[in-house]
């Protein structure tokens, strides 16, 4: 399964995911692949490898109805990374110097909603680069480890 922040760093996923998340609150939850082509002004091709992405990732379901395909969002995947994000989101707000658990709900509470948003951007796109970098060291420590066994065989070969 693709890495969730991979598929929502896609602006174009996103775009999808917000179509489809204003349509979740109307009567008919979903749209067609030709309602998101016009919508997006993105050709059907393009929105459908998108809209399969999605899907892969468990961000939309589909219903068939013979050869139309219907999305829904799924927001079960994102509530699970939101619930992870709020940890740095309600740490981030609380005040300096703080220790209490209670004070992060409530300065998160009297922000307004922009900026609660914008907040909320951020905590992704924070937690988006500490996961980027935890995988980058991790390459990085393998590649010095590898040096290093590598440097020591030829230090052996040549005593």
């Amino acid at each position: 399964m693709a890495d969730i922040f991979d598929v929502i760093s896609d602006a174009t996923r996103r775009d999808i995911l917000a179509l489809l998340l204003t349509r979740a609150a109307s009567a008919t939850p979903e749209l067609s692949v030709s309602d998101l082509v016009a919508q997006t002004k993105l050709t059907q091709p393009t929105v459908s490898k998108q809209l399969k992405v999605l899907r892969d990732a468990g961000l939309v379901s589909v219903r068939e109805d013979g050869q139309h395909r219907y999305y829904r969002l799924d927001t079960t995947p994102l509530a699970a990374l939101g619930d992870w994000l709020e940890g740095f989101v309600a740490k981030a707000s609380r005040p300096r110097g703080s220790s209490s658990q209670a004070a992060a709900p409530e300065a998160q509470s009297i922000l307004p909603e922009d900026i609660r948003t914008v907040a909320g951007e951020a905590g992704a796109a924070v937690a988006s680069a500490l996961f980027r970098a935890r995988e980058a060291w991790s390459d990085l420590k393998a590649q010095a480890t590898d040096a290093a066994e590598r440097a020591a065989a030829e230090l052996r070969k040549r005593s």
